[in-house]
């Protein structure tokens, strides 16, 4: 029997996912929706599929599957947009939800303007297996390590219009030193408290924007000396606001949420 899901395509700088009400549409089998589903010329096109659904933790869970099916544990866009998505769809009337996901409870402030949603800040956690390590001559600055509930390996570079992202990301995304993988970023100063960041996801490629990566770079800066505690960081699909807060080590997150379109697609 052919089942009709109602999906809506949403994105945070350019970060897109597909999103489905999973307590309404349940689906079985996410990692092979999440494959056909992404594709560009013969599915709807998207980063990855999100699936927004109960949980007996929080308000709301999230799971996370990038366009290769592959399971991620925590998006920041990809929260902020979740966010969105049950304000406005009526599914709570809150502006302060938490959000179960595969790497812990996160809290989404919804800053509500005539009843939309245009920016959300996440309080991200606290960043974990911060290391500074070399991943080879052509970075001689060396790279750090930082874990967002993912794994992100960050690179300051001079000029990152230089950096050829489709040849070096994959490379490092399956480094040795990353059995599980690693999502990458290249980053440059631009300005004191601006950072231009670009990033190769694991199991995505390049994308626009990733807010994880976003807040990864923000800390890897400042553990670098070469920013403070609050960076702009502004990605290929938008800039988000980081703030790594001194008292309680959490790194914040702000940045926009936008509804591209609403659509049926048939399983």
């Amino acid at each position: 029997m052919i089942k009709e899901i109602k999906f809506t395509k949403m994105h945070g700088t350019g970060n897109d996912y597909i999103y489905v009400d999973i307590a309404k549409y349940p689906i079985a089998n996410p990692e092979e929706k999440a494959i056909e589903w992404s594709k560009f010329h013969t599915g709807i096109g998207s980063d990855g599929l999100i699936l927004i659904g109960p949980s007996d933790k929080a308000d709301f869970s999230m799971r996370i599957f990038n366009a290769d099916g592959s399971e991620a544990m925590m998006c920041g866009n990809g929260s902020r947009c979740v966010g969105k998505y049950v304000y406005e769809y009526g599914l709570t009337n809150k502006t302060e939800v938490t959000l179960d996901t595969l790497s812990g409870i996160k809290i989404l402030k919804l800053h509500v303007e005539d009843g939309q949603v245009n920016t959300v800040t996440v309080d991200m956690g606290s960043p974990s297996d911060m290391e500074k390590m070399s991943i080879g001559e052509a970075f001689p600055q060396g790279s750090t390590r930082v874990s967002m509930g993912n794994p992100h390996l960050v690179t300051f570079v001079d000029d990152i219009k230089e950096i050829e992202l489709p040849v070096i990301g994959p490379k490092l995304e399956h480094h040795p030193a990353f059995p599980d993988r690693t999502n990458v970023e290249f980053a440059q100063i631009v300005a004191p408290g601006t950072i231009r960041m670009r990033v190769w996801e694991r199991g995505s490629g390049i994308t626009m924007a990733c807010g994880t990566g976003a807040c990864a770079t923000a800390v890897a800066a400042s553990l670098r000396g070469l920013a403070g505690r609050k960076s702009d960081v502004i990605m290929d699909g938008g800039t988000v606001t980081i703030e790594w807060n001194e008292a309680t080590g959490h790194v914040l997150m702000t940045g926009p949420a936008t509804k591209v379109f609403d659509g049926v697609i048939k399983e």
